[in-house]
């Protein structure tokens, strides 16, 4: 297991959440097949920074960085349920947002790692249910997630390229 740490993130850090997003999000989308020109726009980067400030700034959301030899190796956000789910009851339900990792320290838990702060946030909240998407042609997400007590809820969202997001559930009371 790699030796981290993890902090808040910071508007100083926002480059390199960007960079790490980014990074990730290419591996698995080209890892799923999706054509190139989907993967990313020219206002791609830009549209990732100005979400990512603003969760950092949110008042509701929790955005950690992952640091592995001073540097970021690592994202995860969380919070309250998306409004696109209006299912979700805020008083039970708390969203692991994204966990990105940069592929070049994927298998060192690092994932696992963020993923255990994501259980810390629902039990400081009471929140006996977490909710999560992944996209259905990311296996190795699909297979994280499993490891970790997610189950599939059996909701669906369009994703890109005739591809889905899956929606899984965790019993944080039992995590």
């Amino acid at each position: 297991m790699a030796n981290i740490s993890i902090r808040p993130a910071e508007l100083s850090d926002l480059d390199k959440i960007v960079d790490v997003h980014t990074q990730a999000r290419t591996a698995y989308y080209r890892a799923g097949g999706l054509p190139e020109a989907n993967i990313d726009t020219a206002d791609g980067a830009a549209h990732r920074r100005g979400g990512w400030a603003r969760s950092i700034e949110s008042g509701d959301k929790r955005v950690l960085c992952a640091l592995h030899a001073g540097e970021v190796a690592g994202i995860v956000a969380m919070g309250p349920p998306l409004s696109s789910n209006t299912e979700a009851d805020t008083a039970t339900v708390g969203e692991l947002y994204q966990i990105h990792v940069l592929p070049t320290h994927w298998g060192q838990g690092i994932g696992s790692q963020l993923h255990a702060t994501f259980i810390q946030y629902l039990h400081e909240a009471a929140l006996p249910i977490g909710q999560v998407e992944a996209w259905d042609r990311n296996h190795r997400a699909q297979a994280f997630y499993l490891r970790h007590g997610w189950r599939p809820t059996g909701h669906r969202r369009q994703g890109p390229d005739h591809s889905s997001y899956i929606r899984m559930h965790l019993n944080a009371v039992t995590a």
